[in-house]
């Protein structure tokens, strides 16, 4: 007697074959038309419909993404035998209940899976796509699109196995409420992550190439990458550090990007004068100084306004009278040539500042910016700029301190009568002119 099963399955007795009443054979024959079926849609989706697209986006703007979106359809193009075979099992006959309720589930996993897949292609598509925008370094959505991915790969869990168990995934869903702890501990630095990237992005604290520092993990250099749980550092040594997206929130950091926006890097540094070098300057050597064309104005002028105090109010030519020093005039003439150079920023702070004296002279700094910023080329203008100040000081009667060498000490014991080294320098036989 047929059963409900072989009545609703492929009726092969029509046939009239001597064996076409054999139910092994029924079910082979019903399996191989099944097969047979499946591969046709899958020649007919790969061959047909996505060369199709190809030709169609080889002739659109996205010509491009033709490789990527190819991939994609190449992708779901899987599902239409997929869906073949689920829904045609159930009339193959003669086969157990058990396997085809089977067959249904790995088919289902697998559309799942395949889906699952093409949208996070689909979504990686959309983030490089959004990478050609101009603004993309500055606001990057690279860690929203890998949240993305996560929660399609979760919801895609659950699914399979509500499929696998043949139980709604409503009821896995509700299970979930009392393992919310253990999801909680498991993934709290993805959700550290997911916080600190919205933050990051929110307030544009840091894009990729910037330069940052952050001394406690010993990153110096450019931002190359950020991701969601982390964000790549290319040290100027060229090695790479790799710093958790929530420190960036949790720690402090400095990042130069204001710097290289302003166009303008900052110099600081100081020439270490020796006090017993400082001194006022005579005629002779106002004259002298009135040979460079960027002190003469400063001369005149200085030497005007002394004088009309001078006559007005000192009673005592030496005690009372002002008086141009060495070390003022070598002021002038830093801040002067600073504005002279076509790489020092003269719209920004520009100072030629003396700093408290201590022990190893008084501190005479330059505050400056370059209109250099990249790394090399300021340092370039920077030895320029001290290469010329420390050659032209002793014009002005000033030397540099500095710790005694060497040499200096041979020049010494041949003070006291000893025979020094002739090849040795005499870096203190040039006696200050003003305090000997």
């Amino acid at each position: 007697m047929p059963t409900e099963n072989s009545r609703s399955a492929l009726d092969l007795s029509a046939l009239n074959l001597p064996w076409a009443g054999e139910p092994w054979m029924q079910t082979s024959l019903a399996l191989l038309l099944l097969g047979a079926s499946a591969c046709l849609a899958n020649w007919v989706a790969k061959r047909i419909v996505l060369k199709g697209v190809l030709r169609l986006l080889g002739r659109s703007p996205f010509e491009a993404e033709a490789g990527h979106v190819g991939a994609i359809v190449a992708r779901l193009s899987n599902i239409l035998p997929t869906v073949i075979v689920q829904a045609g099992i159930s009339a193959v006959p003669g086969l157990p209940a058990e396997l085809v309720a089977l067959v249904h589930s790995l088919c289902a996993v697998i559309i799942i899976l395949t889906l699952a897949r093409a949208l996070t292609a689909t979504f990686t598509l959309g983030n490089e796509l959004y990478q050609r925008r101009p603004d993309a370094r500055s606001r990057p959505i690279k860690g929203y699109v890998q949240v993305a991915n996560l929660l399609v790969y979760a919801a895609a869990a659950i699914l399979v196995l509500a499929a696998l168990m043949n139980q709604s995934p409503l009821l896995l869903l509700s299970g979930l409420g009392a393992m919310a702890a253990v999801l909680m501990l498991v993934f709290k630095d993805t959700i550290l992550s997911l916080v600190a990237s919205v933050q990051i992005g929110s307030n544009d604290m840091v894009r990729v190439g910037d330069w940052i520092e952050m001394p406690k993990l010993d990153a110096n250099g450019d931002v190359i990458d950020i991701a969601l749980h982390t964000v790549k550092v290319q040290n100027f040594d060229k090695t790479i550090t790799t710093i958790p997206t929530y420190r960036l929130i949790t720690e402090s950091f400095r990042n130069w990007r204001g710097m290289t926006e302003s166009g303008g890097r900052r110099i600081m540094r100081s020439l270490m004068i020796d006090q017993n070098a400082i001194g006022f300057l005579d005629e002779e050597d106002i004259a002298r100084l009135s040979r460079f064309s960027v002190l003469r104005g400063y001369l005149q002028d200085r030497q005007d306004q002394i004088g009309k105090w001078n006559a007005a109010h000192a009673r005592d030519e030496i005690l009372d009278a002002r008086r141009l020093t060495n070390l003022g005039t070598f002021r002038a003439y830093v801040l002067a040539y600073l504005r002279s150079r076509p790489d020092i920023a003269t719209d920004k702070t520009l100072l030629v500042r003396q700093l408290a004296p201590g022990e190893h002279g008084l501190p005479l700094e330059i505050y400056a910016f370059a209109t250099k910023t990249v790394w090399a080329q300021y340092e370039d203008v920077q030895a320029d700029i001290f290469d010329h100040l420390l050659a032209i000081l002793p014009e002005f009667g000033l030397r540099i301190f500095q710790r005694p060498a060497g040499s200096d000490f041979l020049f010494l014991a041949g003070e006291a009568g000893q025979r020094p080294d002739r090849n040795a320098p005499a870096l203190l036989s040039t006696p200050c002119q003003r305090n000997p």
